[in-house]
C-alpha cells in the first residue's frame, strides 16, 4: 500500500486467542526474511526506489493492532 509517497508492505496476522502466542508470535525470523525478500524483489522492478516501511497488523479474536515501522529493514553499507 502507499502512503503519501512510501509504499508500506504490510503482514496481516490473525489469530482466533492466544493459546498458540496470538498473531505477533507467528512471525518468525523465517517470515520476516521472506517478506523483506519478497519485498526487495518487487523493488527491483521498480524504476525508482521509493521509500519503504513494514507494518504489521496483528488481528487477535475483535481486536486489532496496527504496528506501524514493525521490521526493520536491512540497509547497505
Amino acid at each position: 500500500m502507499r502512503d503519501q509517497d512510501t509504499v508500506v508492505f504490510v503482514e496481516v496476522r490473525q489469530r482466533a486467542d492466544a493459546d498458540h502466542g496470538g498473531p505477533l508470535a507467528s512471525i518468525t525470523p523465517a517470515k520476516v526474511r521472506r517478506l523483506l525478500r519478497a519485498a526487495q524483489t518487487w523493488l527491483l522492478t521498480q524504476r525508482h526506489v521509493p521509500p519503504c516501511r513494514f507494518d504489521i497488523i496483528a488481528i487477535e479474536g475483535a481486536d486489532i493492532s496496527w504496528i506501524r515501522n514493525a521490521i526493520e529493514a536491512p540497509t547497505e553499507n
